[in-house]
């Protein structure tokens, strides 16, 4: 067989290797810092430089892609769709930059809030294992490895979630953990099942392929598990309520990172099965998903609502998140995509910070609860400030980068003839603007109620993390163009995957 009409059989150029750099670096540093694990001060400094090398690569790949289209790298020499590939486009690029960019800026935060004992049981290793998980699920080409990049990022995160074996770490683990077996259980009953349909679990070759078994194979039913599997993952009503009772037991940088980026995976996950690879299916359950999107959305902000303690606050915002980015796939248009889209990158970066104002208003004030924590304006003038932007930015208000998703949310739902969904979105942002208004009156504004809470020690990891993230929402909230660009460019590229199966075929291998 003549192999060079579909696979490059030079050697691979160094910028080839960019596809699977954001999964290698993270893998090869996570390997170093647990054989070297009882060497604990410089495992913040080799983690930080393992997730800079990653995000520079990162940023390569993603321009590369803009410039030449989706790139490929099929391992060994077994060409699509028998080979392990990773394929990586617009979509999946650019949340694996995003993602990366808040690992980067947690690692940085970590210096200050993970001791020697936390270094010690692996904090480091487990969070580079993590990424590289979250990464790779954004960059591989075949459901059966999304299934595995999907195990190598939860395992990991358990290890994260239960780092100091308090009661409550071990409670929140135990929940977490058992919930998302099930959704892992589900997702591997579908993978099963769609190789039992197509007979490859290669993406683009099913994209290819689902016309011509749409009539003999049950893609409905699969559909439905992936939403169920994928819904689990990125909590979404009503399968949402193992993320409140966990989210808020880890260290704060971990809940930081599983915040801002692990529902996002769910999220994606389901972008590229429901609207790349079964779009008639997606469009029969849109209404099913609209309603999941919509109680997602009030559900999440009433438990914000209620709640007094910061951190569960937090967690329940996330969901409310989900259900926001939820309503553009049950819109399945293109601004409804990239509405969402544009969202994932906005709720990874604005989630991320609060959960680290969070661990520094701790810092300055010694607790995390609604009813003591006061006085901060007075005292910390510039925390008040960074708490107003990013409370603004979530709530989906002017000038940060929580409004442009929205506003695109929105009038795709009108164009679409569904005004309802887009007052669910201004519902849920009016009532997040009502949870976080609360949080920063009671929190910011209240005065100080015991002098002793001034006493706390400021952190200049903190600081400069918040000072970070904000300027990342506040310059996406003044110029938002370049994001609505690539969150338009990711959205067509799943909407019509010629391009992404022409790169992964480019043509037939002739006998």
């Amino acid at each position: 067989m003549d192999l060079a009409g579909a696979i490059v059989l030079a050697a691979t150029s160094p910028s080839d290797w960019l596809v699977v750099a954001p999964v290698a670096i993270p893998i090869i540093f996570g390997a170093i810092l647990l054989i070297f694990r009882h060497e604990t001060r410089p495992q913040a400094g080799v983690a930080l430089a393992g997730l800079v090398a990653s995000l520079v690569c990162s940023v390569l790949l993603l321009a590369r892609i803009l410039d030449q289209g989706p790139v490929v790298m099929t391992m060994g020499r077994w060409l699509p769709p028998f080979g392990i590939s990773f394929t990586a486009d617009v979509l999946g690029a650019s949340l694996s930059l995003v993602a990366t960019l808040v690992a980067v800026v947690c690692a940085f935060y970590s210096t200050s809030d993970i001791g020697t004992i936390g270094r010690r049981y692996g904090f480091y290793p487990f969070m580079m294992l993590m990424m590289a998980g979250v990464n790779g699920s954004f960059l591989t080409g075949d459901i059966f490895n999304l299934y595995v990049w999907f195990e190598v990022f939860l395992i990991s995160s358990f290890g994260l979630l239960v780092l100091g074996s308090e009661h409550r770490q071990l409670d929140g683990t135990t929940k977490y953990a058992i919930l998302n077996l099930i959704g892992t259980t589900f997702f591997l009953t579908a993978t099963a099942l769609l190789y039992g349909a197509f007979g490859t679990l290669n993406m683009a070759d099913i994209a290819r392929k689902a016309d011509s078994v749409r009539e003999a194979a049950p893609l409905t039913t699969l559909a439905v598990f992936f939403l169920f599997a994928f819904g689990m993952k990125a909590a979404a009503f009503p399968v949402n309520f193992w993320l409140p009772a966990s989210y808020h037991t880890p260290r704060i940088v971990t809940a930081a990172l599983f915040g801002g980026v692990l529902t996002k995976v769910g999220v994606y996950a389901l972008l590229r099965t429901l609207v790349m690879l079964f779009p008639p299916e997606r469009e029969l359950l849109s209404g099913v998903i609209a309603w999941v999107a919509a109680v997602t959305m009030i559900v999440g902000v009433m438990g914000a609502l209620a709640q007094t303690d910061l951190r569960r606050t937090l967690g329940f915002v996330v969901i409310s998140s989900v259900g926001i980015m939820l309503a553009g796939l049950a819109l399945g248009t293109a601004e409804g995509l990239a509405g969402t889209i544009f969202y994932a990158f906005h709720s990874m970066i604005v989630m991320a910070a609060l959960y680290l104002l969070a661990g520094v208003m701790n810092g300055l004030g010694g607790s995390y609860s609604l009813r003591t924590l006061s006085g901060l304006y007075q005292n910390h003038p510039l925390v008040a400030a960074f708490a107003l932007l990013l409370m603004l930015s979530a709530a989906g208000l002017p000038p940060a980068s929580g409004l442009w998703p929205k506003v695109m949310l929105v009038r795709a739902s009108i164009d679409a003839g569904q005004p309802w969904l887009a007052f669910a979105v201004l519902a849920t942002g009016f009532l997040t603007t009502i949870a976080l208004g609360r949080v920063f009156i009671l929190t910011v504004w209240r005065q100080q109620a015991n002098e002793s809470l001034a006493a706390g020690v400021s952190s200049t990891p903190g600081y400069t993390t918040l000072a970070v993230l904000s300027l990342l929402v506040l310059f996406m909230g003044l110029y938002p163009q370049p994001v609505i660009d690539i969150a338009e460019h990711a959205a067509a590229d799943i909407l019509d995957a010629s391009r992404y199966i022409g790169t992964v075929f480019p043509r037939d291998v002739q006998p």
